[in-house]
């Protein structure tokens, strides 16, 4: 495939997912660079939904690092059960925040975020790494989110 996405115009965001996850399964099954894939997601999911922020921390040790992201930059490390990233690696459940701010503990790393999705990513039953995606409108993510972020998160493989 080359590298490039292509998204009919005018669609649903639901027609936009369904364009865009054929695509990015064929673009990462011959890539076994996990931090590869990641990249090129997090790049098509900015680029197709001008989401604020979209990347990935990976689990290392008690922490989540920041792996590779599109949009500014970003908390370094989050520890486990910390804001909305660390929650959802502690609950391994995916976490949808309509208003960040109403959020516990949430960890602002940028004041412009005000709605997130955290979707966690699992390896051999654990959670490995979570994709989290931010926006800079109030309540931005549905179900439509939730069904199609949880679908591409299942595509990474450790």
């Amino acid at each position: 495939m080359a590298e490039e996405i292509v998204i009919p115009k005018g669609v649903s965001k639901r027609e936009r997912y369904e364009a865009l996850i054929p695509q990015l399964e064929s673009l990462v099954e011959s890539e076994t660079d996990v931090i590869a894939n990641m990249a090129n997601i997090a790049a098509a999911l900015k680029e197709v939904f001008g989401f604020f922020w979209v990347g990935f921390y990976i689990v290392k040790g008690e922490q989540l690092v920041l792996g590779p992201f599109q949009g500014p930059i970003a908390c370094t490390r989050i520890r486990y059960g910390k804001g909305v990233c660390g929650t959802a690696w502690k609950e391994q459940k995916r976490i949808v925040v309509p208003d960040v701010d109403k959020f516990p503990g949430h960890i602002a790393c940028s004041s412009l975020s005000r709605s997130e999705i955290v979707v966690p990513i699992f390896h051999q039953g654990n959670v490995a790494a979570v994709l989290d995606v931010d926006s800079e409108l109030l309540d931005h993510f549905d179900e439509t989110d939730e069904k199609f972020l949880t679908k591409i998160a299942e595509s990474i493989k450790f």
